[in-house]
């Protein structure tokens, strides 16, 4: 197991991708980063001489300004409120926070299942933890899950469920009945739930948000995942993950070995951000317009269809109207021909798939957005 069990695993070729365009020149709409335009909330406070004196040694696990405004953000909207001194770990990024939580909880032997299509980074980091993942397909159309399958591949052995919402990639959005549905399943048993939250705030205006926080018998078995690019429009990547003390403990003790602290004036600027709850509660309703704009000029102007879906930066094309062949092929000659970059379908599975969908990561600035339609346009 471990690292050599990458081998047969195309887990890098978003990242393959995003680099060719690059060296191409072409836009990049497949990397999971975000870009946004140039006025960022968080660098305003980068200025400030507050900030400033904030530039010397932090514990490795997160500057304490920032965890606390983590902690008063969330229990803002949640049930339970984590501790911002031993249940909050800031990290660098989300992937980082996945590699943390898995290495300190999964064992060679362990299960853990995955609904696919998932984030690429799942199932790298499941199999690098010695793990073993047990696949769960989405039911379309709608991407949901069918727990009395879930019910049925739980073992002795089954260790964690990771669960999305809203979903990378598809934008499928789970409700309070999923979350009782998953509450039932773990009740009674050793399951640990990694809830990816990071899109959280890129969510349809008329949906509620379904945190693991709002039910405090999941809360307890539940490690979260998220990030700060949504909600403060920040181009740099910084994430968090908030569990129970025990589980903590795990994670900081991988982070002590494999992370630095990360440059506090950043982190100053962040907790800042989230202190502006104001700022914060635009986030949502500008990037929904903004992504229903992308989608009326896409089917406008371009065969490409979009697949309904209710949050997050990512949205799903079907290019059926346009050609056959797999995602991966049609990606790589629309990178050629039309000089964009996509991410294929097929990236989020471990088998093959026939499905014509791509993924295109909206935060991007307006103009980089427009400039992909047009050359779109003319594919």
């Amino acid at each position: 197991m471990g690292y050599s069990s990458l081998s047969t695993f195309d887990s890098d070729f978003v990242s393959t991708i995003t680099e060719m365009a690059l060296k191409k020149g072409a836009i990049d709409l497949a990397g999971s980063y975000a870009i946004h335009d140039s006025s960022l909330r968080w660098s305003e406070g980068l200025c400030n001489d507050e900030t400033q004196q904030q530039n010397c040694y932090i514990p490795y696990y997160g500057l304490q300004q920032l965890r606390h405004q983590i902690s008063v953000q969330g229990a803002a909207t949640r049930v339970h409120r984590y501790d911002p001194e031993t249940e909050i770990t800031v990290t660098s990024g989300i992937h980082q926070c996945l590699f943390a939580t898995m290495t300190a909880v999964l064992r060679e032997g362990d299960e853990v299942i995955l609904f696919e299509p998932a984030n690429e980074a799942y199932l790298s980091n499941i199999l690098l933890s010695g793990a073993r993942p047990v696949y769960i397909s989405l039911q379309e159309p709608g991407f949901t899950v069918d727990w009395e399958q879930v019910t049925r591949m739980i073992t002795p052995d089954t260790r964690m469920i990771i669960i999305s919402t809203p979903h990378n990639p598809t934008g499928a959005v789970f409700n309070e009945l999923d979350m009782l549905r998953l509450q039932k399943i773990i009740n009674g048993t050793n399951i640990i739930v990694l809830s990816d939250e990071s899109n959280e705030f890129l969510l349809a205006n008329e949906l509620d948000h379904q945190s693991v926080t709002m039910y405090p018998k999941i809360a307890e078995h539940s490690i979260i995942v998220n990030s700060f690019e949504g909600l403060c429009d920040a181009n740099w990547s910084v994430a968090y993950c908030a569990a129970p003390v025990a589980i903590s403990n795990k994670i900081r003790q991988v982070l002590r070995i494999t992370g630095e602290p990360i440059y506090s004036p950043l982190q100053q600027a962040l907790a800042n951000c989230l202190a502006d709850q104001k700022k914060c509660r635009t986030v949502r309703e500008q990037f929904m317009n903004k992504k229903a704009e992308f989608i009326q000029l896409m089917e406008a102007r371009t065969k490409f269809t979009a697949v309904e879906g209710f949050g997050t930066a990512f949205q799903l094309f079907d290019y059926g109207n346009l050609s056959d062949e797999t995602s991966k092929d049609f990606a790589l000659r629309m990178l050629e021909e039309a000089g964009v970059a996509v991410a294929p379908y097929s990236a989020f599975y471990h088998e093959k798939q026939k499905k014509t969908l791509l993924r295109f990561n909206l935060a991007r600035p307006q103009q980089m957005l427009m400039e992909a339609v047009e050359k779109l346009s003319r594919f």
